[in-house]
């Protein structure tokens, strides 16, 4: 809310400001913190005031009159943006608007009554969240390393069983992010290796994200990307920002090592030192997230061995079915579902070879190349 010129914002002054800025870092809400430390009448404000800047430029609190207050929330929403706290002197005679070489920021301040205020500003930005997709030893992971890095880290997944994440805020047994609600554009892992990975990486890019990572063999991540260039309304501009593989180039190897090497590369994007575009632009662009129904435990009448790739499915966590001609297959991903349901007798034919995911796809008068790992 705006506060009017005269109001405190808090009737319980300081004390009650500084109880409302601890709601809003417990609640991951950023907010800059103005202070003013020194004052040289005549001003109404007085040394030890305090406001609080919101995204929106609304302010609670009381830093000065109407001619200071636009003044100090602009600032506050310029340090909000690029995360630099600033002192500010705001006076009549200052020599010129602009940045001394002390750090001081002098500004003009043309009220008719005079007075200097110095303010600090104190941008106060909430821990970046990190979205980690699936319950592979990998993402297990990068939930553990990336908590301790300072990312509020969420796990998604149907199948994920909260206390196997110590170290996750949340665990979201989905085969999505809809029921999530971030403050600020999230980044984005998707460690399913295979499990829900279209499903996973094309929500991701349908919604606002500073980053979308896929754990992958290159042979795999290009299955991927074809799958959501053919199958999904995505654009090709948004499936170009697809980090994948994920991570920088360490010659990694254990999960943790993995981990590791996607956890530098989201540093060098959070620092702006990241030599590609991580985000994949306004989410606005990809239409909104499809509902993705939950499927119950495949019964004794599905074949549980992907026609495709030559997998054999879980037949508790059955989620990618096809029918043809009165028989039910289990695929172990959506692309292999989506291969099949094309053409369902080039799968079903006696000549045919099963690949690995991520493989190039049979032509129905040429066995498939040999399988890949994943």
């Amino acid at each position: 809310m705006a506060i009017a010129a005269g109001s405190t914002g808090h009737a319980g002054g300081p004390a009650s400001l500084y109880a409302r800025a601890a709601e809003l870092v417990a609640a991951g809400r950023p907010f800059a913190f103005a202070t003013v430390v020194a004052v040289r009448r005549p001003t109404s404000a007085k040394p030890g005031a305090h406001g609080i800047v919101h995204p929106d430029g609304s302010i609670e609190g009381w830093v000065g009159g109407s001619c200071a207050q636009p003044v100090v929330v602009r600032e506050a929403l310029r340090s909000l943006a690029d995360g630099q706290p600033r002192l500010l002197r705001l006076s009549r005679d200052a020599p010129a608007e602009g940045r001394r070489g002390d750090g001081v920021i002098e500004l003009v301040m043309t009220c008719h009554s005079g007075g200097t205020l110095e303010i600090a500003v104190e941008p106060v930005l909430p821990a970046p969240a990190l979205w980690v997709a699936g319950t592979t030893p990998i993402a297990g992971a990068l939930v553990a390393l990336g908590a301790a890095a300072g990312f509020r880290v969420t796990l998604v997944d149907p199948i994920a069983d909260a206390a196997d994440f110590p170290a996750a805020i949340e665990v979201v047994q989905a085969a999505g992010y809809r029921s999530l609600s971030p403050v600020a554009p999230p980044f984005v892992v998707v460690a399913t290796q295979g499990q829900w990975d279209e499903e996973a990486v094309a929500g991701a890019l349908r919604r606002d994200v500073a980053y979308v990572g896929l754990v992958a063999s290159p042979t795999r991540a290009a299955a991927v990307r074809s799958w959501l260039l053919e199958e999904t309304d995505l654009g090709p501009e948004r499936v170009a920002a697809l980090r994948a593989p994920a991570g920088m180039d360490l010659g990694a190897e254990t999960a943790e090592e993995i981990a590791l090497s996607i956890l530098a590369e989201l540093v060098q994007v959070r620092r702006g030192r990241a030599p590609f575009v991580a985000a994949p632009g306004p989410a606005t662009l990809a239409g909104d997230e499809p509902v993705v129904t939950p499927l119950a435990p495949a019964g004794d009448d599905i074949v549980l061995l992907d026609p495709v790739c030559g997998m054999t499915v879980d037949a508790a966590h059955a989620r990618h079915l096809a029918e043809h001609a009165g028989t039910i297959y289990a695929f172990c991903s959506i692309g292999c579902r989506t291969r099949f349901v094309k053409d369902p007798a080039t799968y079903l034919s006696p000549v045919h070879v099963p690949s690995m995911p991520g493989a190039a796809p049979p032509s129905p008068t040429s066995s498939s190349t040999p399988p890949e790992a994943t």
